[in-house]
């Protein structure tokens, strides 16, 4: 009974924070260009894999960008020296953009239940948003969301694929 109750109430957290989340986000007045952190239709950033997803656009690889994608182990939030390194030069950029704003989405492979995968979703995000905090990026300019199992960039049934799919991805949202 405990372990369902943690699951409805991450649920209903994971709800409210994308319902707070999209509800306050802004287009901004003209004048940037695109990429440079425009909000798209729906306040949805250019580079986030829900926008493209809607646009058909998600996989087929990481999307360039000026934050680089981490990737974690089967059920694991725990950052290795890889990601660390990631995270340091996406540190790096942050700081040099010193108004750039950005979103951390959380994702993992098809493998686990929906809800244990939106739980493992949030803490990778949490993981690399207090990583990068920890390098001295302000916690204010960073959220996060989970989309666990939901966007994977590749839809193969095997290691390779689910490799890609565990992963932060880091979206700019304005500047």
């Amino acid at each position: 009974m405990g372990k369902r109750l943690l699951e409805v109430a991450v649920l209903g957290l994971l709800i409210a924070v994308v319902s707070f989340g999209c509800s306050a986000k802004k287009k901004p007045a003209g004048g940037a260009a695109a990429g440079e952190g425009n909000l798209g239709e729906e306040g949805l950033a250019p580079g986030g894999s829900l926008e493209r997803y809607k646009k058909g656009t998600l996989g087929g690889g990481e999307e360039g960008g000026p934050l680089k994608d981490i990737h974690f182990a089967f059920g694991s939030f725990d950052l290795d020296e890889s990601a660390r390194s990631v995270l340091r030069d996406n540190s790096v950029w942050l700081k040099d953009h010193a108004r750039a704003k950005a979103e951390v989405e959380g994702h993992c492979d098809e493998r686990g239940t929906v809800e244990y995968n939106l739980a493992l979703g949030a803490k990778r995000a949490r993981a690399a948003k207090d990583y990068l905090v920890a390098l001295g990026v302000s916690a204010d300019r960073l959220t996060t969301i989970s989309y666990g199992e939901e966007l994977p960039l590749c839809h193969e049934h095997d290691e390779a694929c689910w490799q890609q799919n565990r992963r932060a991805h880091f979206v700019v949202l304005g500047e």
